[in-house]
């Protein structure tokens, strides 16, 4: 995502160097029927008169339930079991894929997701935010209590959706720009909307790749170069945090695409700390 922030902290310093870093660390109130089954009377015309469907059972069923649709649980999403084929496999994960502006978060995230053997679904928090039309808080005017607002409305938009997918047996991988060094937007929120089964890696290329992707883009999800490098600047401070991060400055789409999957089965076999 493309935020738009205020003044700049000064970015910590960090490595920044290799393709891949690894970092260590019924009844209507007022007229009650009578007691008993009610009477029985020929249905309505076009009402259906066979067998209830074999997925609603009871009146049990049809609260964890719409339509066909299994409803998130009320719990956090647990981590997966460690897949027994190479990659990720057939597991069903929840990923957030972090970066900033122009790392290609959106790019890869689809592409991963599209070329998974199992039903997977991309959601993207600019996206999301973009529904709101009229009175959206463009990040090209400076980050402030509105967008903070929608922000935040976006994202617990964004975790429904990513635990009604995981509820229906459907991988969800999520993208945004996460700042180490802002509790608003960080991952906190992100764990209480998803849960701790939620997986974050970092897409983080240089500083020129970054903008150079910015330049191509339109509307306002371009930003100026200088804000590009400040918000670049301090996702720096991702090395170090014990998140993995892929930096993607010479792979194309598919290759990252590729060191994602395999990044995501490491963690899932030895979750990162965040």
């Amino acid at each position: 995502m493309q935020h738009a922030v205020g003044a700049p902290l000064p970015p910590p310093q960090g490595p920044g160097n290799g393709p891949v870093g690894w970092s260590h660390q019924a009844q209507h109130p007022g007229h009650p029927g009578p007691p008993g089954p009610p009477p029985t009377s020929p249905p309505a015309p076009g009402a259906w008169s066979g067998p209830a469907p074999h997925h609603a059972p009871g009146p049990a069923r049809s609260r964890e339930t719409t339509g066909h649709v299994q409803l998130p649980p009320g719990g956090p999403v647990p981590l997966p079991a460690p897949p027994a084929d190479p990659g990720t496999g057939s597991a069903t994960l929840a990923v957030l894929l972090i970066g900033p502006a122009g790392a290609g978060k959106t790019t890869v995230a689809k592409l991963w997701a599209s070329r998974r053997r199992v039903p997977t679904a991309h959601v993207s928090l600019d996206d999301v935010r973009e529904w709101v039309c009229s009175g959206f808080a463009d990040p090209q005017s400076g980050w402030n209590d509105h967008s903070e607002a929608q922000y935040r409305l976006a994202r617990r938009t964004c975790g429904f959706a990513a635990r009604n997918f995981l509820a229906n047996g459907i991988s969800c991988i999520l993208d945004d720009a996460v700042f180490p060094d802002r509790p608003v937007v960080g991952l906190g929120g992100w764990k209480r909307h998803v849960g701790p089964g939620l997986l974050p890696v970092v897409l983080l290329p240089g500083l020129e790749i970054v903008l150079e992707r910015n330049a191509a883009r339109s509307g306002n999800r371009r930003l100026s170069d200088e804000e590009v490098a400040r918000i670049h600047g301090r996702m720096a401070g991702w090395y170090g945090s014990g998140l993995p991060i892929i930096d993607n400055s010479t792979y194309d789409v598919e290759t990252t695409a590729r060191v994602l999957d395999d990044i995501l089965a490491r963690s899932i076999a030895s979750p990162p700390a965040w």
